[in-house]
């Protein structure tokens, strides 16, 4: 027995000095920083974390996450979602809610020549760079097109790391489905399809496959008679239920990338994770529900008499009339109209030959929103 004590003894002794090696390998060092008090730890990391309340400045909040593991975890804790914080800090942020109390102001650069778009968050004005956020790409084929949906802005396509999902339009463009590279929700399904990819390319086995999870479908009118007026647009959230808007009402809120992208963020280590967690999940598939899904469709415009055009009250967020400029409210298809159905949800329009303002709140999130955003740069003969 002695001699058995002695030799597990001794293994346990090298799983902890393997497991020491693995801390360093992955890049969350344990050094001096570690062996701050928690208490004291957890007291300057909120400092920070409130002093720090916009971007450029706000990047320290994230260098604070790779410093070592015990920082890593506190400042998951402090940071709050972008429904209760209003800020986007992470890149998990852009899968997650907007803000309930205001919308969260962005805006888009096109670029002709490459068929791409980024989406940033405005910091002060339209004429500073901004926050980026995500990149799209658009993919003509033959019978649809695609937006391919990515974290970097120099990386984008399906084989990539930073792929987080995509929208995808049919022949005539005027239906579209946006999916989400990882499930949005408990229960959700997965779509099959040619475009399932293969991520982690670099190991030999096993190689992991993602699916398209569809979250919303968005549809425009058909325009038969050739009457001229704003486009007609319809928005069914697969993923988000109707009760979401209402008083104490919960959208899922993803709060981990799924392990298929562990190495998205070589550099920051924060985001590497096992778990493929979702917060406040329904209680079961939203197809299942009573309730519904969340439907959204376009506010309708005014007709102004002295500028003998349709007009929207952007708030000044809007410069240039386009058939392209739409904003988006909760349709009280699911019952009764209330004040929730009058709130703005989803904003968008343009400011310049390339350039259009973005601005979302709860229960979608940027993601979401500039995927809906997307579809309306598409080409619409049928509908125009």
């Amino acid at each position: 027995m002695a001699i058995m004590r002695s030799i597990m003894r001794s293994r346990s002794q090298r799983v902890v000095q393997e497991e020491e090696v693995v801390v360093f390998d992955d890049g969350l060092r344990q050094s001096c920083w570690a062996n701050m008090p928690h208490e004291l730890l957890r007291e300057v990391l909120i400092r920070i974390e409130a002093s720090e309340a916009t971007w450029p400045p706000r990047k320290s909040v994230v260098a604070c996450a790779g410093v070592c593991r015990s920082w890593r975890q506190i400042t998951k804790d402090i940071v709050k979602t972008p429904e209760l914080s209003s800020k986007i800090t992470f890149p998990i942020s852009v899968k997650q809610p907007g803000p309930k109390e205001h919308l969260l102001q962005c805006f888009i650069k096109r670029d002709r020549s490459t068929q791409t778009y980024h989406l940033f968050l405005s910091l002060s004005t339209l004429a500073d760079e901004g926050k980026f956020l995500l990149a799209a790409r658009k993919c003509r084929r033959s019978t649809c097109t695609d937006y391919i949906i990515s974290l970097d802005a120099d990386d984008i396509s399906r084989g990539s790391n930073t792929y987080v999902g995509k929208l995808r339009s049919n022949f005539l463009g005027t239906k579209f489905t946006i999916y989400d590279g990882q499930p949005p929700h408990a229960g959700a399904k997965i779509t099959k399809s040619r475009s399932t990819r293969l991520v982690n390319l670099k190991q030999v086995s096993p190689k992991i496959p993602t699916g398209n999870y569809p979250v919303a479908h968005i549809s425009y009118e058909l325009n038969v008679l050739g009457s001229r007026g704003p486009r007609r647009m319809h928005c069914v959230m697969d993923s988000i239920p109707v009760s979401a808007i209402e008083t104490g009402g919960v959208a899922p809120t993803q709060t981990e990338f799924s392990f298929n992208n562990v190495d998205m963020f070589p550099s920051f280590p924060f985001f590497r994770s096992k778990s493929n967690r979702v917060e406040n999940p329904p209680s079961g598939p939203l197809g299942d529900q009573k309730d519904g899904m969340l439907v959204l469709k376009n506010k309708a415009p005014r007709w102004h008499e002295q500028l003998q055009c349709w007009c929207l009250n952007f708030h000044g967020r809007v410069t240039i009339a386009s058939v392209k400029n739409f904003q988006l409210v909760a349709s009280p298809e699911n019952g009764p109209s209330g004040p929730e159905h009058d709130k703005i949800i989803l904003q968008f329009g343009k400011v310049g030959k390339d350039l259009f303002t973005m601005d979302y709140r709860y229960p979608i999130s940027a993601f979401q929103a500039f995927a809906i955003c997307l579809s309306s740069f598409d080409t619409k003969i049928a509908c125009e």
